[in-house]
């Protein structure tokens, strides 16, 4: 997900990565632009293999492993006629026919003891640390104690819209120090016991449970892994470099096998005051300039003057356990430090722990983690260290076009730290964990239009790789920049299929194609398989991903420039309907669909963020209402939609 407000250019732009490594959009742009090249893009067909998967558990506790709640039935998957596009304009949450929905739980709800009802009047630093966070995003729903009517719903809080938060904000000189306050405990993450009647009943959260937890800006956490304690993160707080605080600009995340959840801290950059003069070499491959978000107001360590290496202490996977609320949470350096939209596990085909990620950044990178130690069903604790230790490696993909005019590409995972040893030359394995960024431009890493989410499919053990966009693509001298190829700036992104060899997640060699190249399926420089366009949904700007046990690909949307609202889409990735796109869901006006869970009941979940954000937008103006809760304020909230 971008953080449209504030430090929305910084996420956006290109961060001072001006290798000359091979660019993805050079690699595919003859593709999408010679006639009958697409339809060989499908040619990489089913795998016999699927991945890796963890079975459901009676209860937890004792169990080590994750389910959402009763399992699919084998290949189930959800019966819908698909919406049509909703326009911009619109503050409708629009659903297919013969679905309702609810909101599940909205900013400011109180989930902690003795915290107060919402209200945007009386906001507190100390009510929000007790409410729910704003701007919800990755969200997972997962068992408890083997009711299938109880469950623990987790969710990260990613960056929050002081302009629709506080009323009279635009006629301020800035944020008073209580808002800043407030702003740096509604971020982070937010954990709830949810409860229903039934299993045909909606959801809700249960005030005051014994799991609720709201994880902030202040939090104490602890580093884990190569990097844990290198100068590098050592501050004046924590002269051993072993104790960070707080996470915020939490983007996507992933449930681990073993019952946690993995948060990717994202645009931390803008949160930083680091006048031009003060910047280094890794300051600027990071974004980390300006003023922040007057945080160092309230709190010297975002003030680089103060502290030059906090924000080293902040890009990184968080691992919680949403079981244990007096847990520590951990970030673990091994994974290393970059703009994380989130980090999904599988397990490889010998037990190994395998993560993927993103570097949502224009022209930045795909990357992969591969345990030193093997998942053990039911050792819990063991599995607790699995993300500590283990090779980083990020990717190279490598275009082969041949004259009968097919397109196919292959690729590997570059090596940057395998056995406890950096592979990058010149480079510590410290350097190469908290500068990955600078690691991976050594190594000639393939700049990708903003990939963000990257997941492996359960059932055909592909991955999946959306590239959100990137207006970029083809300028500064790039090939490609012309009419003649309108995919060169890519406005509408696309999605990168991934099959590596042996159908194993710890595999360093790889062949990949598209899946999508987004848009309008009138428009001729979008792909969609050899299905008939006249059934496909427009789609634009993919963002986060989700499968059912059909193993159907789900992508939630960020930014549509097709002049509708962000939505949730089903897309079919195997047989003759490959690369059919079907609309399930639009959220409102100035929204973001995100977080979304394909859950075993036949609903979903999604999590809606920043209703209302668009321009002069106020609390005393606004231009959303959603969830329509008699407040007259948008409020970022998790709804379920669920068949009738």
């Amino acid at each position: 997900m971008t953080c449209h407000y504030r430090c929305a250019s910084a996420c956006a732009m290109p961060v001072a990565n001006t290798t000359d490594n091979s660019y993805f959009g050079d690699l595919v742009r003859s593709a999408v632009s010679r006639r009958g090249v697409l339809a060989g893009l499908v040619g990489l067909g089913v795998t016999g293999a699927a991945v890796a998967q963890a079975q459901p558990a009676s209860a937890f506790g004792g169990g080590d492993r994750r389910l959402l709640a009763a399992p699919f039935e084998p290949g189930h998957q959800i019966d819908f006629s698909p919406i049509a596009p909703v326009a911009k304009d619109s503050d409708s949450f629009d659903v297919p026919e013969g679905f309702t929905w609810s909101t599940v739980i909205s900013w400011g709800d109180p989930i902690l003891p003795g915290a107060p009802e919402f209200d945007i009047d009386a906001q507190t630093p100390e009510a929000q640390a007790g409410q729910f966070g704003y701007n919800n995003d990755y969200t997972d729903v997962l068992p408890l104690g083997g009711d299938p009517n109880r469950a623990v719903l987790v969710c990260n809080n990613e960056y929050t819209n002081e302009e629709i938060m506080f009323r009279g904000y635009a006629e301020q000189a800035g944020p008073t120090e209580d808002q800043l306050r407030i702003s740096m405990a509604a971020h982070g993450m937010s954990i709830v016991e949810l409860r229903r009647a039934s299993q045909s009943s909606p959801w809700a959260y249960v005030r005051g449970s014994e799991f609720n937890r709201r994880i902030t800006a202040q939090t104490p956490m602890e580093f884990t892994g190569p990097a844990a304690g290198s100068r590098l993160l050592r501050t004046n707080a924590d002269k051993h470099g072993r104790t960070p605080v707080g996470t915020f600009n939490n983007c996507a995340g992933g449930t681990t096998p073993w019952g946690t959840v993995l948060s990717g801290e994202e645009n931390v950059n803008g949160y930083f005051r680091a006048p031009a003069e003060a910047t280094d070499a890794a300051y600027e491959r990071y974004g980390i300039a300006g003023e922040g978000r007057g945080w160092d107001r309230v709190d010297a360590r975002f003030d680089t003057a103060v502290e030059p290496n906090e924000p080293n202490r902040h890009g990184w996977i968080v691992e919680v356990d949403p079981y244990d609320p007096s847990s520590t949470p951990r970030k673990h350096t091994a994974l290393g430090r970059l703009k994380h939209e989130g980090a999904t596990i599988s397990l490889a085909a010998d037990g190994r722990a395998v993560a993927y990620m993103g570097d949502d950044e224009r022209f930045d990178y795909v990357y992969k983690f591969v345990s030193k130690r093997k998942h053990r069903e039911g050792d819990r604790k063991h599995n607790l260290r699995l993300l500590e230790e283990g090779d980083l490696y990020v990717a190279r993909f490598t275009g082969d076009g041949t004259a009968d005019g097919r397109y196919d590409g292959t690729g590997q995972w570059v090596p940057l730290v395998t056995g406890g040893v950096s592979r990058v030359p010149g480079f510590s394995v410290d350097r190469v964990l908290v500068h990955t960024r600078l690691a991976a431009d050594a190594v000639g890493a393939t700049k990708m239009d903003r990939p963000e989410d990257v997941q492996r499919n359960p059932v055909n053990g592909r991955v999946y790789v959306a590239c959100t966009n990137n207006t970029n693509r083809g300028t500064e001298g790039r090939a490609g920049t012309d009419e003649a190829n309108p995919r060169a700036k890519n406005k509408d992104g696309h999605v990168v299929e991934i099959t590596e060899d042996r159908d194993d997640a710890a595999a360093t060699r790889f062949r990949w194609n598209l899946v999508l190249v987004c848009g309008d399926p009138a428009d001729a420089s979008t792909y969609f398989g050899d299905v008939d366009r006249s059934l496909v949904s427009p789609i634009s700007c993919p963002d986060n991903l989700a499968f059912d046990t059909a193993g159907n690909l789900w992508i939630s949307t960020d930014g549509n420039t097709l002049g509708s609202n962000d939505g949730l889409y089903e897309v079919t990735v195997d047989g003759p309907d490959r690369g059919l796109v079907r609309q399930f869901l639009s959220v409102p006006t100035g929204a973001e669909t995100c977080g979304p869970v394909i859950h075993p009941d036949g609903s979903v979940f999604v999590a809606v963020q920043h209703p209302g954000e668009l321009d002069g937008a106020s609390v005393d103006a606004p231009v959303s209402f959603f969830p329509y809760d008699g407040t007259g304020q948008p409020r970022p909230s998790v709804v379920q939609v669920r068949p009738l």
